[in-house]
């Protein structure tokens, strides 16, 4: 009998984590949307003052992309917790589950409160008037009378809601939340297909469940067939508890390891847990954040730990844009962390620069190697680039240099940024000079005669609230300098080429076997 598929075998271990999350988040996000959404559509059936407003409101809330409105929550509690912390001496998390819910529950309101006006509307007056005429108060005919006759309506729009919550809240994973999205992220990036489509398959069959139970107590209210209602609502209890209670388990407390959004993150991500929890420590994984987010994270105590890189650090955070050499930046980026309590404990042992890159056979044709080459030609020459370079001070710094000015610029997951140059589709790329893809698809690295690119060791970066962690820090320590960037590069290509069928977790395996047989 052959072994099961390692990708499919990951994707199952991970699971009871993913749908847990992912259902405590929708849940939660659903709960409190109907908490605000049916008051206000009671209060706005009866005033057409009200009504207008809400309606419209809710309706703006729709047109704004999911991941922008996740997204968009971030930075704006991340502010409002500065200022609490600032006035009262208490702050509170603003990564992952609480921009998550307030966004999809924004997300949520719109169904319920336009099938609350309409099912409430829709009722005949002579109803409310026969109420009225056997005595009863206007409380007494909204809570006896008219919300029964319109549930089957607001049923309707609960399950809109319900739909459109869980399929939004795979797009949680980038601002810290773990969830279902985590397969999709992760898979994309590392031409997991398998993940991919399992996490696409997994919170489909979710949405259909719940709309199927949903359905089956909309139908319960119409009928009036208190069976149905009944069974409707334990099938729903029964889906939560049992999605929650294995992600509970498997959840615990422990150490929390970031990574960004990038293959090479996810397998070292992976490789710092795997040494944790074989030191006997608990440790989980927050996959696919964003620079600025897994640095917040770290220094509010979220995550405990992640691979960061010195011209990141150097570039995002600091500001800065002058070039030093290596070991200046080091000591720089050490002073400048020490303040803030984050403890910087060690290089990793590769650099992962920025670079430009090019299919080696169209570099040969246009005589192009260096980035000094590439202005001559870059009006007539299109680049692809992941979704942060364009718009980070690196690239502002590189345009500058050289006054790069080309044809088109796209922005696209990296994964079909290197398939983009491979078919021409693309002239140029943002690489990462680690990056296994260099060498899959035949690129050339171009090189930077003015140094306009500040150094990028990979270093290993600890919250304040591990500085002095020495178990954490001393199942760490066998990581620090051991990695070259040809074995990162080796890690990287195991992991992002689909037919290895391995996952990131393989490839931290492969990586520390390599660095073992030191």
């Amino acid at each position: 009998m052959k072994d099961i598929d390692p990708r499919i075998a990951e994707a199952l271990a991970r699971l009871p984590e993913y749908l847990g999350n992912h259902v405590l988040l929708s849940v939660s996000a659903l709960a409190l949307g109907l908490a605000i959404s049916l008051p206000l559509g009671i209060l706005a059936a009866r005033s057409n003052v009200l009504r207008w407003p809400l309606l419209a409101f809710a309706s703006l809330i729709q047109t704004i992309p999911g991941l922008a409105l996740l997204a968009l929550f971030y930075p704006i509690l991340l502010g409002i917790s500065g200022l609490t912390s600032m006035l009262f001496g208490a702050s509170f998390s603003a990564f992952g589950f609480l921009p998550s819910l307030l966004a999809l529950t924004l997300y949520s309101m719109l169904p319920v409160l336009r099938n609350t006006i309409a099912g409430l509307s829709g009722i005949d007056g002579a109803v409310s008037e026969a109420a009225n005429g056997v005595g009863m108060t206007r409380r007494q005919a909204l809570f006896m009378v008219e919300l029964p006759l319109a549930l089957p309506v607001i049923m309707a729009g609960i399950r809109t809601a319900a739909v459109w919550v869980i399929g939004t809240a795979t797009l949680s994973t980038p601002i810290g939340q773990t969830s279902l999205g985590n397969y999709i992220f992760t898979g994309l990036q590392t031409q997991n297909w398998v993940f991919v489509l399992f996490g696409c398959v997994a919170a489909a069959v979710l949405a259909l469940i719940v709309d199927q139970l949903l359905a089956l107590i909309e139908s319960g209210l119409k009928a009036r067939k208190r069976n149905r209602i009944l069974a409707g609502a334990a099938g729903i209890a029964l889906v939560v508890f049992a999605a929650l209670v294995p992600g509970f388990v498997r959840n615990g407390s422990g150490y929390v390891v970031g990574a960004k959004t990038f293959t090479e993150q996810f397998i070292l991500a992976a490789l710092i847990e795997n040494r944790l929890r074989e030191n006997g420590l608990p440790a989980a994984r927050r996959d696919g954040l964003g620079s600025t987010v897994a640095y917040d994270a770290l220094l509010s105590g979220e995550i405990g730990v992640y691979v960061d890189y010195s011209g990141t650090i150097w570039a995002t955070q600091m500001r800065r844009t002058d070039v030093r050499p290596r070991e200046e930046v080091l000591r720089e980026i050490r002073k400048w962390l020490e303040p803030q309590g984050v403890l910087l404990a060690g290089t990793l042992g590769f650099d992962n620069s920025y670079a430009l890159a090019m299919k080696r056979t169209r570099a040969a044709e246009l005589n192009i190697k260096t980035i000094a080459d590439l202005a001559r030609y870059a009006p007539q020459l299109s680049i692809a680039a992941d979704y942060e370079f364009l718009v980070r001070p690196e690239w502002t710094a590189l345009r500058n240099a050289y006054g790069l000015q080309f044809r088109t610029q796209r922005q696209m997951q990296s994964t079909f940024m290197y398939e983009a140059v491979a078919t021409g589709e693309a002239d140029v790329i943002s690489a990462f000079s680690s990056d296994g893809r260099i060498a899959q698809y035949d690129l050339v690295v171009l090189s930077d005669p003015k140094n306009s690119l500040p150094p990028y060791d990979a270093i290993l970066l600890v919250s304040p609230k591990y500085a002095n962690d020495e178990k954490m820090l001393s199942a760490l320590k066998p990581l620090l300098g051991a990695i070259s960037v040809e074995k990162m590069r080796e890690a990287s290509l195991l992991a992002d080429r689909a037919e290895n069928k391995q996952t990131p977790e393989g490839a931290a395996r492969w990586l520390w076997q390599q660095i073992e047989k030191k």
